[in-house]
């Protein structure tokens, strides 16, 4: 299920990434493959910025602003139930 396009806050710097894999292992979403020895992001929009890959990177080749976001907004308003609101559109109180 992908969320909404182009909005998420992960960033990857691929010339930092020592290939150990952990982004691989421990995203829930598939966001991320190996190819040789190093991480590359498939499909960034499949990210829920949930924080798991940058938490467990030790070189800090990613960095994710977890619980932010729309992405963040369409989880919990799943869980909720209701319209998503991130505060991207303060005019409508609506998301992206």
């Amino acid at each position: 299920m992908k969320y909404l396009r182009k909005v998420t806050t992960l960033r990857f710097d691929e010339t930092r990434c020592t290939g150990c894999g952990r982004c691989f292992e421990v995203c829930p979403r598939n966001v991320f493959g190996m190819r040789g020895r190093k991480a590359f992001i498939v499909d960034k929009d499949l990210c829920l910025e949930c924080g798991a890959c940058s938490l467990n990177c030790t070189p800090a080749a990613l960095s994710v602003e977890s619980g932010v976001g729309c992405a963040s907004a369409l989880i919990t308003s799943m869980l909720r139930g209701g319209e998503p609101v991130c505060g991207c559109d303060s005019s409508t109180g609506g998301c992206c």
